[in-house]
C-alpha cells in the first residue's frame, strides 16, 4: 500500500514539475532575438520532461494508453496555469500546449505494438517521440500569433524585462530548427525513456 501510495505520489510530482519546466521552457516564441535557437533548445526540453515521466507512468501501469493520459494531465495543468498568468496580463497562446498528447500517443504505440516491451518503448519509442515533438510544435508556432503584435498590445508594465519584445535574429542554429531538435531529441529522449523505466524498479 505504502509503495502504491509512494507511486501515484511521483506521477503527480513529476506531472507538475514537468508543466512547470515546460511552461517556462514552452514560451519560446517571446525570445524573439534568438528565435531558432530557443525553438531548437526548448523543444528539446519538452520533449524530454515528456518523455521521462509518461514513460514512467505507462511502464507503471502497464496499460497502453496512459502516456497519452499523462501528456493530457500536463496539458490540462499547463492551462490552468497559464490561464492564471493570462489574467494577470501576460500575452500567453493556449495553442502551444496539445502537441505533447500526439508525442506521447507515439510513445504507447510502441509499447503496444512491441506487446508491452520495455526496451523495444525505450528505443522505438524514443526515438519517435523525441523526433516528433519538434515537428508538432513547429506547426503550432505557425500557426501562433506574431509574438511582437501581440505583446505590443500589451500595456509595458505587464511585461517583465525578459519579455520585452525586440528586433528578432534568426538563423543562428543553421536554417532547421526542427531537423536540429529533432535529431537531438531522437538520441536524448531515448536516455531519459529509460530513466523513466529504470525508476519503477527502486
Amino acid at each position: 500500500w505504502l509503495r502504491r501510495c509512494t507511486h501515484y505520489l511521483f506521477i503527480v510530482v513529476v506531472a507538475v514539475n514537468s508543466t512547470l519546466l515546460t511552461i517556462n521552457a514552452g514560451d519560446y516564441i517571446f525570445y524573439t532575438d534568438w528565435a531558432w535557437t530557443s525553438f531548437v533548445v526548448f523543444s528539446i526540453s519538452q520533449t524530454l520532461m515528456l518523455v521521462v515521466g509518461a514513460t514512467y507512468y505507462l511502464t507503471f501501469t502497464g496499460v497502453p494508453g496512459t502516456a497519452t493520459y499523462y501528456a493530457l494531465i500536463m496539458t490540462v495543468y499547463t492551462w490552468i496555469a497559464k490561464g492564471a498568468w493570462f489574467a494577470l496580463g501576460y500575452p500567453y497562446d493556449f495553442i502551444v500546449t496539445p502537441v505533447w498528447l500526439s508525442s506521447a500517443m507515439l510513445l504507447d504505440l510502441a509499447y503496444w505494438a512491441t506487446k508491452k516491451n520495455k526496451h523495444s518503448l525505450i528505443l522505438f519509442g524514443g526515438v519517435l517521440c523525441g523526433m516528433s515533438l519538434p515537428l508538432f510544435n513547429m506547426v503550432n508556432l505557425i500557426t501562433v500569433a506574431d509574438p511582437l503584435e501581440t505583446a505590443f498590445k500589451y500595456p509595458r508594465p505587464t511585461l517583465p524585462p525578459y519579455m520585452t519584445p525586440i528586433e528578432p535574429q534568426v538563423g543562428k542554429f543553421y536554417n532547421s530548427p526542427v531537423a536540429l531538435g529533432a535529431g537531438a531529441g531522437a538520441v536524448l529522449a531515448c536516455t531519459f525513456a529509460a530513466l523513466g523505466c529504470k525508476l519503477n524498479t527502486w
